[in-house]
């Protein structure tokens, strides 16, 4: 048996002897140093942003400052761009600031897609 052979074989006994500080660790199906987990993370993170930021910071504006002033204050909801170009600059973390504009990208281009073929259609309808 190879080192890392025999370092599962003694972690899976550990854990089936059932010891407390080993319960403390992470659960075997999270992998970190998986090379598809930095891009999913970075992806839904973009997606996800892109989606409820946007709704909590009205949500929020609205309910500390009012409706206008509300309108007026949106715009700066692009700020939300800075995060993702901010993550390309270190070199640590370009690979998830990649796939977090992509996430971010790829949500937008969808919803709009997808507005403009309804309104097609609901246009054409009526026609």
């Amino acid at each position: 048996m190879n080192r890392a052979t025999e370092g599962r074989a003694a972690t899976h006994e550990a854990r089936e002897d059932g010891d407390p500080a080993d319960r403390s660790r992470r659960p075997d199906w999270f992998h970190r140093g998986h090379p598809v987990f930095f891009p999913l993370a970075g992806f839904f993170t973009g997606m996800v942003s892109v989606i409820v930021v946007p709704g909590l910071y009205a949500a929020i504006l609205k309910g500390l400052t009012g409706y206008e002033r509300a309108e007026e204050l949106f715009p700066f909801v692009l700020l939300l761009l800075v995060v993702p170009i901010a993550l390309l600059v270190p070199t640590r973390t370009r690979r998830f600031a990649r796939y977090l504009l992509l996430g971010m990208v790829t949500t937008i281009v969808v919803v709009l897609g997808v507005a403009a073929a309804v309104l097609w259609f609901l246009i054409k309808r009526d026609a």
